[in-house]
């Protein structure tokens, strides 16, 4: 160590610096007092230089609106860098006192797109954040002298405790009281009024007229929503204005644009833009208005961002833009098209938003939107040619290359055109044009895998019937299309849908696919978790929503409505939980909303709809994957806003005015009855003899934990429940698991894996999905076990396949079970029902049939709300649900019966006979249908009785001698055919029905009608005949088998 010729100890411990001397620590001491008193001289030089530049240049809405602290950090953190002579970029975080987190960006200069640029690099975004949070808040500033741009953004939500209005908002009560009182109404001149939704004609004044709106009730009232800082902060006039936007779009989805010229504030090319929108992401709402600004050339000189609640309708976001244009005076034009963008641009896709934003702004926004959607509809008919020439990306990739795109441009030119509600082409006109972009592609295009997209997507043009393209205030693009468009080459015929409608709309596809006029399914959302299997639904989205359509079409026989699903695909999978539930909920509303702009009959849809249709069309919808209460709420309220006729019907299990289907256990009451029925016809009298059976699903579980609970009311100890398996796990017990337990699962919601094992007999077992054996056992209880008979009510799609079917069956080649039936839908594939019939003789209850208990339901749901007022419903709920109840059974106990008998008749697996059935039932339904339109009124309403038949008592007691003022008379023709239909099907057989030619099916079936009521007399006559009990019953067996088709002469 070597030691400092210094006398100070110290040195040992603190050795000399560079800029220290080293003998004297008087002159070290001076050294240091000397740099500090020069640093803080320079200090003081730069701060005396940038407070009073940021005091002169900061404007005016910064000192009111920035709390003084903030602002002192901001004066601070300028002079430092001004100190350094560092360019001004900036970024500061704090933290409110709620504790929200402040950002403030700082950039130099205020020349367009430095506020694009700044929120696209804020945190916090819905796509990536894995802690997101709302934006709250955001005040938009730039320097006077344009040197620099100051922005604070605010996030997380306000916490407040109780506000005292009166006190914090007794400027604005007090301007509002004046304005009440003196009427000011002083016009703003050149302002301009952009809203669809019909903002006040006055907006644009400089102070609002009186209105109910600034009562001093009404404000506090509003007020309520709003959060302290926007009270306390916001110019009264400014507050006032936005209140009657927000009026404009409170409850809705829409949004609302208002211009006006800041001449008297800031020169006579400065402009306020104010909008409004509902229930929109603030961050997201925030980039889009600055992204069009930006492409529009304003500049951005100020802004203003705050959220408002809307009670159960979400928020209100309110932007104030202060712009400036960058190249001078504009007309009225720009901002007729930029108040449309504003609007569009919150259902935009993000792949059209860079279409036509950024690559070709030339396309315009409906012109992309054609490209976008186009390219969405034909991935799924194209990709069955060839999966990845046709991959979703190639296809967007190639009819937008620079080579393309004019092409591609002239083809969505002609959708607009064949559509023009003002001067729709004509169809010569439009083979015309169709031949000219045809013979220019020949000539232009070498590729042969562009030629045939582009002239797919001019097919695409031919088969579409209808769109809301035109629609001003539409949520998605939709298409009302000709199944055949769907078709491709490389597939095999196959039943045309009745009816297509396509929907392309931000970060959504959705096909609504129906295979009659009037048709019922439900709508479920799919969200794949990554982006390769988002690709994958995308080829498949279509025809699985055909394979779900038919398979309703079966089940749907014994009701008015056809069969019908839509598959809605959203890509979810960039998004955070909260971004992802927020993109969910609002592609529910713009699918249902572009399929009202569709259906219904409007002023406003005559008006700018081209209907080449030409026919009235009536659905309904249901819920099912991830559609939530929310949804369905938003559904009918939409529909009765939208003009829909009965829109309480539109979607049904609503949450209070329908049948719910697990509280009251709907599909496991006919699961049962087709159970019971298989039963006896394989020897089991289940109300004599104990019976085994296996299930999947789990006690918590809508159709398991029912079908337990009914298992148990109708059999009791005969029922030996010897295995049950969900996602938890399974229990097994050969005994028989015990009632009282199962009982406590399904009542308390609990799944499998909590079954008491001690209640478990000396054989049973519960295993645990939480291990791997667990997991195992689980997977193959429903092969393992021996029952009489295996009842899925849960797990898997295509459980047992073509592949795997044999594990179904014991070593010797017998089934484990020899009964299935299909509580849950396509549990075991076609295949494999056909395999284990082939191999093992497994009888199979097809799922069309065993759970077609819930679509009755549904359908008496749709009744009700036509003929029964909501209170109506309410008072009589019990018993009307008991009545569905009794009608699903019975129809349930009639196929069952005639399944088999057709069985043991003619041969050949259950589940075809099922199918043939159906097929059957559903061809005289159509038979009918348009055999009706030819009888006269007399003959319709001859057999109006057979609806009234159908149908619960108590809503029929109540409400049928009204059923032609409440129930369109579409449907009333299709509850006749339908009831007339399966009434003849399921007492006569199927063959009665095949042998029968389809146009006089509905003469023979008047005839019916008649010989019924003919055999009905002879029996009421027969009961008073004075003859041997046993002979009587004999007569009346034989008159109640064949009568009335036997006085047909029909054999």
């Amino acid at each position: 160590l070597t030691v400092s010729s210094s006398d100070d100890p110290r040195a040992l411990f603190h050795p000399a610096k560079a800029w220290q001397a080293e003998h004297n620590l008087d002159i070290q001491r001076v050294t240091q007092q000397a740099m500090i008193h020069e640093l803080t001289k320079e200090q003081t030089r730069t701060i005396e230089h940038v407070v009073p530049w940021f005091l002169e240049n900061m404007p005016r809405p910064y000192f009111r609106q920035v709390p003084e602290q903030m602002r002192l950090d901001h004066i601070k953190a300028l002079a430092a860098v001004k100190e350094a002579n560092m360019d001004l970029y900036l970024n500061l975080k704090s933290h409110a006192p709620d504790g929200r987190q402040m950002l403030t960006y700082i950039r130099p200069g205020t020349k367009p797109g430095v506020l694009l640029q700044m929120i696209k690099e804020l945190p916090y975004n819905v796509s990536t954040s894995k802690d997101y949070l709302p934006l709250s808040r955001a005040q938009v500033f730039s320097a006077e002298d344009e040197s620099m741009s100051l922005n604070v953004f605010v996030y997380g939500e306000e916490k407040t405790g109780p506000i005292n209005i009166e006190k914090s908002g007794a400027r604005i009560l007090q301007y509002a009281e004046r304005i009440q009182q003196n009427g000011h109404h002083d016009k703003v001149p050149g302002a301009k009024s952009l809203s669809s939704l019909q903002a006040p004609d006055d907006f644009s004044k400089n102070e609002p007229r009186p209105s109910h709106l600034f009562d001093r009730e009404n404000l506090i009232e509003y007020m309520g929503k709003c959060s302290l800082s926007y009270i306390e902060k916001t110019d009264p006039r400014r507050f006032l204005r936005q209140r009657e936007l927000f009026e404009v779009v409170s409850g809705t989805e829409g949004t609302a644009i208002v211009v006006e010229d800041s001449s008297t504030e800031d020169g006579a090319d400065n402009y306020w833009i104010n909008v409004a929108i509902a229930n929109a992401l603030p961050q997201m709402a925030l980039e889009n208005t600055s992204r069009l600004l930006f492409l529009h050339h304003f500049d951005v000189l100020g802004a203003h961002l705050d959220v408002i609640s809307d009670g159960d309708n979400g928020t209100v976001t309110m932007l104030r833009m202060h712009v400036s244009p960058a190249a001078g005076s504009i007309d009225e034009s720009t901002f007729k098209l930029l108040g449309r963008e504003l609007k569009r641009c919150k259902w935009l896709d993000p792949e059209t938003m860079d279409l036509v934003f950024d690559r070709y702004p030339w396309l315009g926004v409906r012109g992309g939107e054609i490209i976008t959607a186009f390219c969405s509809l034909m991935h799924p008919v194209m990709a069955k040619q060839n999966p990845l020439i046709y991959s979703k990306a190639n296809i967007f990739n190639t009819v937008t290359k620079e080579r393309y795109v004019s092409h591609t441009s002239a083809i969505a030119g002609l959708f607009l055109d064949r559509f023009n509600p003002k001067q729709p082409l004509s169809d010569e006109a439009f083979e015309s044009k169709c031949e000219q972009i045809c013979a220019t592609i020949d000539s232009d295009v070498e590729d042969a895998t562009a030629t045939e997209l582009l002239l797919k997507m001019i097919e695409i043009v031919r088969y579409t019937l209808k769109t809301n393209i035109y629609m001003h205030d539409r949520y998605s693009l939709g298409l009302r299309l000709d199944p055949k468009v769907m078709v491709s080459d490389s597939e095999e015929s196959k039943e045309l849908p009745y009816g297509i409608i396509f929907a392309h709309g931000r970060r959504f596809n959705a096909y609504h696919v129906r295979f009659r006029d009037i048709a019922r399914g439900g709508m479920r959302l799919v969200t794949p978790p990554s982006t390769e299997q988002y690709a994958l639904e995308s080829a498949h989205q279509y025809d699985e929503c055909y394979g779900l359509a038919f398979a309703q079409q079966l089940k749907n026989k014994d009701i008015p409505e056809g069969g019908s699903k839509a598959v809605n695909l959203i890509n979810t999978t960039d998004l955070s939980q909260s971004g992802k539930n927020f993109v969910m909920r609002k592609s529910v509303k713009a699918f249902t909303d572009t399929l009202l702009d569709l259906i219904v009959d409007t002023d406003e849809t005559r008006e700018n709809i081209v209907d080449l249709f030409g026919k009235k069309e009536i659905l309904y919808l249901g819920p099912d994957e991830q559609v939530i209460p929310e949804d369905i709420n938003w559904v009918i309220k939409r529909a009765e806003k939208r003009g829909y006729y009965k829109p309480a019907a539109f979607m049904s299990s609503k949450p209070k005015a329908g049948i719910n289907h697990k509280e009251y256990g709907v599909t496991s009451e006919g699961v049962n009855v087709y159970l019971d029925v298989a039963l006896r016809h394989l020897g089991k009298d289940p109300t004599k003899e104990p019976f085994a059976i296996k299930m999947t699903g789990g006690p918590d579980g809508d159709v398991a934990g029912n079908e337990i609970k009914i298992l148990i009311r109708e059999y009791g100890d005969n029922a030996k429940i010897v295995g049950v398996a969900d996602h938890s796990g399974c229990a097994e017990d050969p005994n028989g698991l015990d009632h009282e337990e199962l009982l406590r699962l399904v009542n308390e919601s609990m799944c499998i894996s909590n079954f008491d094992s001690s209640r478990l007999s000396s054989d049973g077992v519960l295993h645990n999905a939480a291990t791997e054996d667990g997991v195992k056992a689980r997977n193959t209880m429903h092969n393992r076990l021996e029952a009489d008979a295996f009842v899925p009510c849960g797990g898997r799609p295509n459980t047992i396949d073509a592949h795997n079917y044999k594990h179904f069956l014991k070593a010797d080649g017998t089934p484990s079970a020899p009964l299935i039936v299909e509580g849950a839908n396509l549990f075991v594939t076609a295949e494999a029902r056909q395999a284990l019939f082939d191999d093992a003789g497994v009888v199979i209850v097809k799922d069309s049939s065993a759970n077609k208990g819930g679509v009755i339901t549904s359908s008496y749901e749709i009744c009700a709300a036509m003929m029964l007022t909501e209170e109506e419903f309410f008072d009589n709920k019990e018993t009307i649900v008991n009545e569905v109840l009794a009608k699903l059974r019975g129809l349930a106990k009639m196929e069952a019966e005639l399944l088999f008998r057709e069985f043991e008749t003619y041969g050949g697996s259950l589940p075809h006979c099922s199918q043939v059935i159906s097929n059957s039932i559903n061809a005289a339904t159509d038979a009918l249908s348009t055999a009706l339109d030819t009888l006269s009124d007399e003959d319709r309403e001859s057999l109006l009785p057979l609806f009234r038949a159908h149908l619960p008592q108590t809503i029929a007691d109540m409400s049928f001698d009204f059923v032609h003022e409440r129930v369109p008379d579409p449907y009333i023709k299709n509850a006749i055919a339908s009831c007339l239909a399966s009434k003849m099907v399921y007492k006569e057989g199927t063959k009665f029905i095949e042998v029968q030619k389809p146009e006089k099916l509905a003469v023979i079936a008047l005839k019916y009608i008649e010989k019924e009521k003919e055999v009905a007399a002879l029996k009421e006559a027969l009961h008073d005949t004075d003859m041997p009990e046993a002979e009587k019953q004999s007569i009346l067996a034989l008159l109640e088998a064949g009568g009335a088709r036997t006085a047909l002469g029909l054999f």
